[in-house]
């Protein structure tokens, strides 16, 4: 009977321990269930607990995958100016379910991301406009390339801003 009472009481002691690490993590940011769960495997907590906390932390409101990305999506907009195509392959990276990254992504108005794309293409256009055309092309190319543009959008913008 005491060997279990031990065991008991250090699996709870582990529980808590992991309640501890996710409730830390999640303080300066939110983060995806799966972030959190390799986090606490990697602080070597069971699968069990680990599982439990996560559980537990949906139950209360603060692991919430759905909320998380909405959240990612709209700072990675803000300020970093990224694509919805470079929003969901973070999002993916971060282990978000395929059915919440779409849906997260079709919550980004496509004329917002054009706009966005534009006035990110104007701005890099102006501080190259004493170079080249054609090396001001590609630099404006790389840069919407980076920021996960497609080749489209960014021949439709290089197009209007030629044009102006």
């Amino acid at each position: 009977m005491k060997k279990s009472q031990d065991l008991e009481a250090s699996s709870y002691s582990e529980y808590q321990q992991a309640e501890t690490i996710a409730l830390y993590a999640l303080a300066p940011r939110a983060r995806s269930r799966a972030e959190l769960h390799a986090l606490l495997l990697k602080r070597d907590v069971s699968e069990e607990n680990a599982s439990a906390v996560l559980d537990q932390l949906e139950l209360q409101g603060l692991l919430n995958d759905l909320e998380f990305a909405g959240l990612w999506a709209e700072s990675r907009v803000r300020q970093k100016k990224l694509s919805k195509r470079a929003i969901a392959q973070e999002l993916k990276v971060k282990g978000v379910s395929a059915d919440i990254i779409e849906e997260t992504i079709d919550g980004i108005d496509d004329e917002d991301e054009y706009a966005m794309a534009f006035t990110l293409a104007e701005r890099k256009y102006r501080s190259c406009s004493h170079l080249d055309p054609e090396v001001a092309y590609r630099r404006i190319s790389g840069l919407m390339a980076r920021k996960g543009f497609s080749h489209s959008i960014t021949s439709r913008i290089m197009r209007e801003l030629l044009a102006s």
